[in-house]
């Protein structure tokens, strides 16, 4: 551990957890370089955030000549050009001509409790239906709507009220098998949905259903057509708004500018932040004028909403998209990365033997290890006290188990790449950035191989 690493470790609030510590010091598309000069190939994104890579020169030109001219201009007191330039832009690409009003916010968890306001002051109606598995936030409301993960919100009680749970349609929150058929789940979770409305929120009482296209933090699983479809109908039919949550999963991630444009369904509300202006503070809430328009003036804003450096960024992100092509490349590496995960699955091998599910849009990408495949905890060495690789422990009849994708993170770790478990099942997370190459893609399967065969040979 580097000397400002071990500063950091004593002098950082313990509440911020992280997978290792390394000191990041230098960023360049694909790499980060560390204080003491290690390369590491960067499969997180900053969890989705810098999806152009690190330090992209058009973004980085961008925000330089914006902080040379205008810094902060308060959204209280006037416009500033480059929110009204990105306003036109982001119009541009909404996925339903219908959401024609924004609202700039700083971080995800702000935009969310953004929509959350604009939903209640829409409808009059107090209570918000959430996702099982969902993430929503960590801030004092969206740990109420946040359903991943206890250790968000364990100790903070009392939680914002009127907030609801519905089952999302994925195998494993559902205790059904791997295979179980996708129209099957679907029913299900719809029907639990209208049990939900009849039993604990009557429709009068409900302002909005909130989901992410693509569930993140609870597992990588994209919400199927017919999912979406259905709660679009139950929305339409009790003047429910539909909020999408594209935090994590919207600036194409997903292969398309918008995870939702793949079920072609129109949300009432679109949350964006992340990917947005690539690494500068900047979120978003964007909705029919008609829904904005009923909240006073004043009621909403914020010191840093919409600051003019973060407006600049994501100007340039847009122009990047626009005129690099950047789709393109991820469908291209979207193919390649879902090809190599199936072949190893299918190889034959013990590793390929651990990956029950491959999962997906684009260049979020879920891969899910098999819980009857997994060794018993004795046999497994215990991790010390002070390790970031704790072993997550999930029982099965009664027995044990060691979660495999920790264990992975840590490998690949030795091996110089990042990569993010996730959620309580044993998920990993690929979020390569947006922009990297077919043979830096090529060098991060090797290692994520290398690591699962070197996992896997202790079981």
């Amino acid at each position: 551990m580097s000397e400002a690493a071990s500063f950091g470790a004593a002098h950082i609030a313990r509440g911020i957890g992280r997978m290792s510590t390394h000191v990041l010091a230098k960023g360049q598309g694909s790499y980060l370089t560390t204080d003491t000069g290690k390369h590491l190939l960067d499969l997180t994104s900053g969890i989705g955030v810098v999806n152009l890579g690190h330090c992209h020169p058009r973004i980085t030109a961008a925000a330089q000549e914006q902080v040379g001219t205008l810094v902060h201009a308060q959204v209280n007191i006037g416009f500033s050009l480059q929110q009204i330039e990105l306003i036109k832009k982001v119009l541009r690409h909404v996925p339903d001509r219908s959401l024609d009003s924004v609202l700039f916010w700083n971080s995800g968890s702000e935009a969310v409790e953004a929509s959350v306001k604009l939903a209640r002051a829409a409808t009059g109606r107090q209570n918000i239906i959430v996702m099982q598995g969902s993430y929503h936030g960590r801030t004092m409301g969206t740990m109420a709507m946040t359903k991943s993960k206890t250790i968000y919100s364990t100790g903070f009680a009392p939680l914002m009220p009127g907030v609801f749970v519905t089952p999302f349609p994925y195998y494993s929150q559902l205790g059904v098998a791997p295979n179980t058929p996708t129209d099957k789940m679907v029913s299900l979770c719809l029907h639990q949905l209208r049990l939900l409305l009849a039993q604990q929120t009557a429709p009068s009482d409900t302002a909005a259903i909130i989901l992410e296209p693509v569930l993140g933090e609870g597992g990588y699983v994209p919400a199927p057509k017919a999912f979406l479809e259905g709660l679009r109908s139950v929305c339409d039919q009790h003047n429910i708004l539909l909020i999408a949550d594209e935090v994590q999963s919207g600036y194409g991630r997903t292969g398309k500018m918008w995870a939702i444009e793949h079920s072609g369904v129109r949300p009432d509300i679109l949350i964006s932040a992340k990917g947005l202006a690539n690494g500068f503070p900047l979120s978003m809430v964007v909705s029919r004028k008609e829904l904005m328009d009923k909240q006073g003036p004043g009621s909403m804003g914020g010191t840093y909403a919409g600051n003019a450096v973060s407006c600049a960024a994501a100007n340039a992100v847009i122009d990047t998209f626009e005129q690099d092509k950047i789709l393109d490349n991820v469908a291209a590496r979207s193919k390649q990365m879902f090809d190599f995960l199936h072949q190893l699955q299918q190889s034959g091998s013990k590793a390929g033997k651990y990956i029950q599910d491959i999962r997906g849009l684009g260049l979020m990408v879920g891969l899910q290890f098999s819980q009857d495949q997994g060794a018993s905890s004795s046999s497994l060495p215990a991790a010390s006290s002070d390790s970031t690789a704790a072993l997550y422990l999930f029982e099965v009849d009664g027995t044990k188990h060691a979660q495999l994708a920790p264990q992975v993170v840590q490998e690949c770790l030795k091996r110089d790449m990042l990569l993010l478990s996730t959620s309580t099942q044993d998920v990993i997370r690929f979020i390569p950035p947006l922009t990297i190459t077919e043979e830096e893609l090529a060098q991060a399967c090797k290692i994520f191989k290398e690591s699962l065969e070197a996992v896997v040979s202790r079981l």
